[in-house]
């Protein structure tokens, strides 16, 4: 069923879309709500069901609709179909997202602490997920044990590969899938295959390592800056001075090695 402009207008007792702050629509059978986009000044969405709910369930698969409400603060979609968490790159442009509630979806496969971690990670700014406090320290290891999700394609590829999906990844980590290349991002994959197709087959196998070892430098490069930032917003004055005189000193350090090495 579709989120249509009357069903709005009479749950919100408001005249225009446009008006309208909080929504509810628990169990209200809804696979379309694609009419949020027409709703900017949303802050509270509730579209979850209830434990006792088996008949009015509502089946939203994607929170693209919701990229558009900017002063969006709560989101509760419990028990709906979100089957992936790249569907989390829609909410990541949203600055006053506090609390979400996602639990009971299918995109939260079989690793809770793993989906946990993925979740803070790409929306760290979250103060409750799935009715649950969320802590500094929970944050920090976020930024190490959870996986970056890039958009969604709603499109075919055109090369053969499947729709990336949290949700199958979780159930098969032994075996190397897009979902293991997800944080790599589409132009580093793409210039990796690119680099691949051109080997002759008897070579094929082999050149891989070093490209995997080297976006896996690049990873781990990225988590640890990444933690680092989240931690200066921890420090006083008299410690980010420091940070920055550090920062300071390495970066000249550096330079002066460069220059060594031009003069070789």
């Amino acid at each position: 069923m579709k989120l249509t402009r009357k069903m709005v207008l009479s749950r919100a007792k408001a005249s225009e879309l446009h008006n309208v702050r909080k929504l509810n629509c628990w169990g209200s059978r809804l696979t379309d709500i694609s009419i949020c986009r027409e709703m900017p000044s949303l802050e509270v969405i509730t579209l979850r069901c209830s434990p006792c709910c088996l008949c009015s369930v509502n089946s939203v698969s994607t929170l693209e609709p919701v990229s558009q409400c900017q002063q969006l603060s709560e989101l509760y979609l419990r028990r709906n179909r979100i089957t992936s968490l790249t569907e989390l790159s829609y909410l990541k442009g949203l600055p006053r997202l506090r609390v979400l509630w996602l639990a009971e979806n299918p995109c939260c496969g079989t690793d809770p602490h793993l989906y946990r971690m993925t979740v803070l990670r790409n929306l760290p700014n979250l103060q409750k997920l799935d009715n649950q406090a969320v802590t500094e320290e929970e944050l920090s290891r976020a930024v190490m044990e959870g996986e970056e999700v890039t958009a969604p394609s709603r499109e075919g590829t055109g090369n053969g590969r499947p729709e990336l999906s949290y949700a199958l990844s979780a159930m098969d980590t032994t075996a190397e899938t897009p979902g293991d290349r997800l944080s790599f991002g589409d132009e580093e994959e793409a210039r990796v295959d690119g680099q691949l197709s051109l080997k002759p087959p008897a070579q094929d196998r082999f050149p891989s390592f070093p490209q995997r070892e080297a976006a896996s430098s690049l990873k781990n490069r990225d988590n640890v800056l990444t933690a680092i930032l989240l931690l200066l917003r921890d420090l006083d004055t008299e410690g980010l001075e420091a940070v920055h005189q550090t920062v300071v000193s390495r970066l000249q350090a550096l330079h002066r090695q460069e220059l060594r090495e031009d003069m070789e």
